[in-house]
């Protein structure tokens, strides 16, 4: 098993406040590009990087679990993080933003690569799904379904059933892409404009795209996500004004 390099920490330098999740993709992704390290070799472990880039755990995890799922890195229970395959600091693309002031045009222009992008995975979903996957999907949305009865609030679950979506399309970029715009996505899941009702009209569409997928219609279950996000774009519009 090889140890971390003894350079590791001497590389790695504190970091600003601002961006810090970005911040720390950026030190690491550069760490391993000028350390030259190899697949096999080991990533200075999180204590390292939390005490070296002066951030917390929560961001050091955020960041190894981006790169574990862009399958640059693997984490070894009770061993530590893994270089799995050799990359270069450009090679390593960083989570994309949105930079603009306004909440109106940023989800705006998120949604119009959430259409694009989750259009086409549910009809793979609806074409490939296993039945361990259809069973994965139906625990969400039972799941998502019980907390929005009963607190009106589920925007977690509701995250969480589209992350099973993507999965069950079969098709890893699908989910590398989202984990690269993760940030940009999560603002629909944050109840923009402060309002507990954005986009809870979708709610009874979410039982008919999982139909959709159960029945492997494609056709249908495009129709379905174009219809949420239509909601969600009217949402977006009216709650903007």
């Amino acid at each position: 098993m090889t140890g971390v390099r003894s350079s590791s920490v001497e590389r790695l330098s504190p970091l600003p406040s601002l961006d810090r999740t970005g911040a720390v993709m950026r030190a690491v992704s550069g760490y391993i590009g000028r350390s030259k390290l190899k697949p096999g070799e080991k990533l200075p472990t999180e204590r390292q990087l939390m005490q070296s880039l002066a951030v917390g755990r929560s961001t050091v995890r955020e960041v190894l679990r981006q790169l574990q799922t862009l399958g640059i890195v693997e984490t070894r229970q009770g061993s530590g993080t893994y270089l799995r395959r050799a990359v270069s600091a450009n090679a390593i693309h960083m989570p994309l933003t949105i930079d603009s002031a306004s909440t109106r045009d940023r989800l705006l222009q998120t949604l119009e690569v959430r259409r694009g992008l989750e259009v086409e995975v549910s009809a793979l979903a609806a074409a490939r799904r296993t039945r361990e996957e259809l069973a994965h999907i139906e625990t969400k949305l039972d799941e998502m379904e019980r907390i929005h009865l009963a607190t009106g609030d589920a925007a977690r679950e509701d995250l969480a059933f589209h992350l099973a979506i993507y999965d069950s399309a079969q098709n890893p970029m699908f989910r590398q892409l989202l984990e690269q715009m993760r940030e940009a996505f999560q603002g629909f899941w944050r109840k923009p404009f402060n309002r507990q009702d954005f986009a809870s009209r979708t709610f009874p569409l979410h039982r008919k795209l999982f139909e959709a997928v159960r029945d492997q219609d494609a056709k249908r279950a495009r129709r379905v996500t174009l219809a949420i996000l239509a909601i969600v774009e009217d949402d977006i519009m009216e709650m903007s004004r």
